[in-house]
């Protein structure tokens, strides 16, 4: 029960994370915008992609270690 319960919990914050690093990344709004000789440029807000993506790997690692059998010796 409480394996099932890990799993689900893994899938469900790693799917929070790909989300919320996808939304920092290419929806939300620019955290930064430089202007240059060049031209305008604008940068995502990098640490909410990082968090995302640490979530995205958290939830990964759980799930997967959840649902690894154990082998009794």
């Amino acid at each position: 029960m409480l394996r099932a319960i890990a799993i689900i919990l893994g899938i469900v914050l790693a799917a929070i994370g790909g989300v919320i690093a996808y939304r920092a990344y290419f929806l939300e709004p620019s955290a930064a915008v430089i202007i240059s000789d060049r031209g305008v440029r604008e940068l995502p807000d990098t640490y909410r992609t990082i968090e995302g993506i640490l979530l995205l790997i958290a939830g990964a690692v759980i799930a997967f270690f959840a649902a690894r059998r154990k082998r009794y010796r």
